[in-house]
């Protein structure tokens, strides 16, 4: 079966340069939700740790419980807690969720700054800092997200000033509902590396540890190694005589005598069916014809294929962007760690 590599070396060289911009391995705040962005939440947690990483952010409770044991302090974005705990905190993404936290439960307060997906509006901070203190929740936290950090448009500048005010406003209501002092962030790793410090209390960041962030004239590129590699094995091979076709539609035709080979990973395991046809290796092997649900053929008669070790390319090919090359690889592929 097809199988994935993590690079711990190129990791940790993320991590490093991640940690010259945040002033500290503390102030890193590692995404690790959806299967760590399909690289392997377990593998990908115990790596954090050996490194000094103490913060994570995920998506679920499922999530939060499977890595509790590794970590000081996680986020959880978008799930509500069965009982409080002292590790996890949970995000408060509208208004109408405020109620269903139990009293104790340690939260951070999503504001809405401009991109109009999740968080609560500025208008209404007076009104939610009421609620949460009624409900009886520990706010810690105040963040935003950005919509437009690695893109060159007015948002960007508009949702950093319009933080900015958040904050100011949001220190006030803690001073008045006689919160603790509140911690605030917005950084995700395009916006981190786009202002090349911080000035938050942590940076939430995900591709970039990865290594797959694309941002250009920032010199991202020449600094952050991808982490994962794809591979797959030989099925079956086979001699091609000219004008002999290939898979599903017969998109491939043979224009003279060729040796093709069939590997076992497709689509059902990850590989975009949008490849399909123009796909070219790391090492210059040629596709032949659509990627199926299990198999994917190749010019080629090695007995394994490395399918691509940089998402970024492989993503110009489906025309898509590296987080949806990398978080569609299911969670059955087994990954190992390597180092080099």
């Amino acid at each position: 079966m097809a199988y994935i590599t993590l690079n711990k070396t190129h990791f940790f060289n993320n991590l490093d340069i991640i940690a010259q911009l945040t002033c500290g391995k503390d102030k890193i705040a590692l995404v690790l939700k959806d299967n760590a962005y399909g690289h392997g939440l377990l593998e990908i947690a115990q790596l954090a740790q050996e490194y000094g990483i103490t913060k994570v952010v995920v998506r679920s409770n499922a999530e939060a419980a499977a890595i509790e044991h590794l970590f000081e302090y996680i986020l959880v974005l978008a799930d509500i807690p069965k009982v409080p705990s002292e590790k996890i905190r949970y995000t408060i993404n509208d208004t109408a969720q405020i109620e269903k936290f139990a009293k104790g439960t340690k939260v951070e307060l999503k504001v809405n700054s401009g991109m109009n997906r999740n968080g609560v509006e500025m208008d209404e901070l007076g009104t939610v800092f009421r609620m949460i203190q009624t409900q009886g929740l520990e706010l810690e936290a105040v963040f935003t997200h950005h919509s437009s950090a690695d893109e060159e448009n007015e948002f960007y500048e508009l949702q950093k000033s319009n933080f900015e005010q958040i904050k100011k406003e949001a220190t006030a209501l803690a001073n008045e509902h006689n919160f603790e002092t509140l911690r605030f962030h917005s950084c995700n790793s395009a916006a981190l590396f786009r202002e090349g410090r911080l000035e938050d209390d942590m940076a939430r960041v995900g591709i970039a540890a990865y290594g797959c962030l694309e941002l250009e004239d920032y010199g991202v590129q020449e600094k952050l190694q991808p982490v994962l590699s794809l591979y797959a094995r030989k099925l079956s091979s086979r001699t091609l005589n000219a004008g002999a076709c290939v898979g599903y539609s017969a998109t491939y035709k043979a224009d003279a005598k060729c040796v093709v080979s069939n590997y076992d990973c497709g689509y059902g395991d990850g590989f975009l069916r949008a490849c399909s046809n123009e796909y070219v290796t790391p090492q210059n092997i040629h596709i032949a014809g659509r990627i199926s649900m299990d198999n994917s053929s190749f010019l080629s008669e090695a007995e394994e294929l490395l399918i691509f070790n940089d998402a970024r390319v492989a993503a110009k090919y489906a025309k898509t962007i590296s987080y949806e090359i990398l978080t569609s690889l299911k969670g059955y592929l087994k990954r190992s760690v390597v180092e080099g």
